[in-house]
């Protein structure tokens, strides 16, 4: 574990020596998040709550996008972006759309799912499966889609 803080001790020099600054709030604000989990679990973080912590960061700045986005306010929602997409280079790899359709295919045929009142039987096998590697919004919303038939 201890070698995502050296990467990230590392790309926090890199940025400062680039004058990134977008890139440099974005890695601070990470060490920031990770330090403050880190102080209130009284211990060193174990990779799966990393994951977490950068998760929670990431869907933030998702919702800040549509948010910002919503209200016409480009701008702010690039400089998000920016940071989004610098926090998914310390997460796994994000699924794609097929590999997220695989799974929850195989949810749905495991636990019977027929109707959309199924989707929180399916959202219970699909979570584990995908955290820290897609959107958890997006996921529920395509479990919506898959379960729902088309009439």
């Amino acid at each position: 574990m201890e070698d995502i803080f050296q990467k990230i001790d590392q790309d926090l020099k890199e940025a400062m020596k680039a004058r990134a600054e977008v890139r440099l709030s974005a890695i601070r604000m990470i060490k920031a998040a990770l330090k403050n989990r880190s102080i209130e679990k009284m211990g060193q973080l174990s990779a799966d709550e990393v994951i977490s912590a950068l998760s929670s960061l990431a869907k933030q700045r998702r919702e800040s996008i549509e948010q910002f986005l919503a209200a016409g306010r480009t701008e702010l929602a690039d400089k998000e972006k920016q940071e989004l997409e610098v926090l998914q280079e310390y997460l796994p790899k994000q699924l794609s759309a097929e590999e997220i359709d695989e799974i929850i295919k195989a949810a749905i045929a495991e636990c019977g799912a027929v109707s959309p009142a199924d989707i929180g039987k399916v959202m219970k096998i699909v979570s584990p499966k995908t955290k820290g590697m897609a959107d958890g919004k997006a996921v529920n919303q395509r479990v919506k889609e898959l379960i729902t038939p088309a009439s």
